[in-house]
């Protein structure tokens, strides 16, 4: 099992065990990634409601945003209602370098945060466009569906950085100073926007059947929405992490090349995502009126499916 060890007053254990099936990598590993990229991955976390993705072991994984019982009075947390299950939940505020090690001795592998902090629930630091490659397709499809987005939002007078997923595509950010129901209009339009620039490559379909294996351009990343943040590892065979990128790289970088095992090095001294992000940005009238036109995707994908239900039904 490996003998415990302690880093700032938290007890590690059992760090010899493997992370989980296919990971390519030990709880060690994990735990000293983690502890080498914390000036980097702590920023993106700080101030924000975390939920992380736990794998136990001989267990699949899980989402845990209720921080447990057994949780030290010292990790920071903030309850917020939930109003998908109608309960108060109480998150935890990864804030320093002591809790971050505590959620990796948890096996804690993925670190998703929400758009604002807690201190602003009202007003999203970012705006997100999550792109995922239809199944089966090369990196290479998600790449040309980002240098759309690019394209919609150099059209609009804004810029935005990109970072792997750490899964099959991209994450575009746009840093911004708006409220979350502008953002969000915002986000549709500019995925609506990006369409329009190659239809036969990116689709804003919510259905999967709808897609016509194009790239989706997920437009929903708004409220109460999590992502995955940069930096963070993802349960996936290999362990890779979600990584910042140049625009100018993108063409010529695959997420397989960024692991656990890979990125510290890569990264050196640096930060690339917090020099990559733009200053927050003001958006465009027109942009945020033409979303407001737009149908939220997962409320329409939602009738849709009552309809399809209808249908067999009758």
């Amino acid at each position: 099992m490996g003998a415990a060890e302690e880093r700032d007053g938290v007890s590690l254990t059992n760090l010899d065990q493997p992370l989980f099936e296919g990971a390519d990598a030990a709880k060690r590993d994990l735990v000293d990634y983690l502890d080498a990229v914390r000036d980097r991955i702590l920023p993106q976390l700080a101030g924000r409601p975390l939920s992380v993705v736990r794998v136990l072991r001989g267990q699949d994984a899980f989402m845990q945003k209720n921080v447990p019982k057994y949780t030290p009075d010292w990790v920071r947390t903030t309850r917020v209602w939930a109003e998908a299950s109608k309960r108060q939940v109480d998150y935890a505020l990864c804030d320093d370098r002591r809790t971050l090690l505590w959620f990796a001795n948890q096996r804690a592998v993925e670190y998703h945060v929400p758009l604002s902090r807690v201190d602003d629930r009202q007003r999203p630091t970012h705006l997100v466009l999550d792109l995922d490659p239809p199944e089966g397709e090369p990196f290479s499809s998600v790449v040309g569906a980002a240098h759309l987005v690019r394209r919609a939002l150099a059209d609009a007078g804004l810029t935005g950085a990109v970072k792997t997923s750490g899964a099959k595509g991209v994450h575009v950010f746009v840093p911004v100073d708006a409220s979350d129901d502008d953002a969000a209009a915002a986000t549709r339009a500019l995925a609506a926007r990006a369409e329009r620039l190659d239809p036969t490559i990116a689709t804003t379909a919510y259905l999967r059947e709808e897609r016509g294996g194009k790239v989706f351009l997920d437009s929903t990343r708004a409220y109460g929405a999590t992502v995955v943040a940069a930096y963070s590892p993802r349960v996936r065979p290999g362990t890779p992490v979600s990584f910042p990128v140049s625009w100018d790289d993108l063409d010529r970088i695959t997420p397989s090349d960024f692991t656990l095992r890979t990125a510290p090095g890569l990264l050196g001294d640096a930060d690339p995502w917090r020099a990559g992000l733009p200053a927050p940005q003001a958006l465009p009238e027109d942009l945020v009126e033409e979303g407001r036109a737009i149908p939220v995707a997962r409320v329409v994908a939602m009738h849709e499916g009552k309809r399809r239900a209808r249908e067999r039904r009758d």
